[in-house]
């Protein structure tokens, strides 16, 4: 984990509520995807946890949706600095990816979902991603990763675009070897359900400090309690127990 101050590159809306922010500065700390920041508003007591999208020496790239008067505030932003932690969270391991790897993201859990398929594509691995949202105004990042070269499939809850229906009717018709997945807890549930293979999934919880000092966001697992912002928010589908 690592304190500093990052400058806003641009900050541009992708849908009416879902916005994309470039962030300058020290990203050394940012070591594997599906890890998040934290950032520090002013006027605001906690900090807002949000997934890298992606990261390069210079930058790193946050999607986020406006949800509250935080995001609200953040998607007003067009220059200045953020008080940012980064290196959050442990992560996506793509050691287990296998020949032909399938990202699942839902409406906020499709950011964390472009680092890793870039990589996986640079390395020659087949990937496939489906991208879920409610309706057609809110698809973003579909082109973007067309442009790495996956094979991309969008579902909508009501059929105005792509596939009628679930992230889960695409993907029992997929043949795969491995599966990373992020959304709200429905939608893993769902995948948990319907996934042929072993997976990992990146959890959505609300947190306090986001660096496990607080324990605000401790959930129980196979093998014990764990800490979403700590040893999560990646959890293998092996320990995953859910809450009834």
């Amino acid at each position: 984990m690592k304190q500093g101050l990052f400058t806003i590159k641009y900050n541009k809306a992708l849908t009416s509520n879902v916005y994309e922010m470039v962030l300058e500065g020290d990203t050394s700390a940012i070591t594997a995807p599906g890890q998040f920041v934290n950032i520090k508003l002013d006027g605001y007591f906690l900090r807002r946890p949000i997934s890298v999208c992606d990261r390069n020496e210079e930058n790193f790239t946050i999607i986020y949706k406006v949800v509250g008067k935080g995001t609200e505030v953040m998607s007003q932003m067009s220059e200045g600095t953020l008080d940012v932690l980064t290196g959050l969270g442990n992560g996506y391991d793509l050691s287990y990816a296998g020949d032909h790897v399938v990202f699942i993201g839902g409406g906020c859990g499709v950011p964390p979902m472009y680092w890793p398929a870039k990589i996986l594509r640079e390395a020659g691995k087949k990937v496939s991603v489906i991208l879920g949202f409610n309706t057609k105004d809110e698809i973003f990042y579909e082109e973007e990763f067309k442009a790495l070269g996956c094979d991309v499939h969008v579902t909508t809850v009501d059929g105005s675009y792509g596939t009628k229906g679930f992230v889960t009717n695409v993907l029992e018709n997929l043949d795969y070897s491995y599966f990373y997945t992020c959304g709200p807890e429905p939608m893993l549930k769902a995948v948990y359900n319907a996934s042929k293979t072993s997976g990992q999934f990146s959890f959505e919880e609300r947190m306090g400090c986001g660096f496990g000092a607080c324990m605000g966001c401790s959930c129980k697992t196979i093998t014990g309690n764990k800490r979403i912002c700590r040893e999560g928010p990646v959890l293998v589908k092996e320990d995953i127990l859910w809450q009834k």
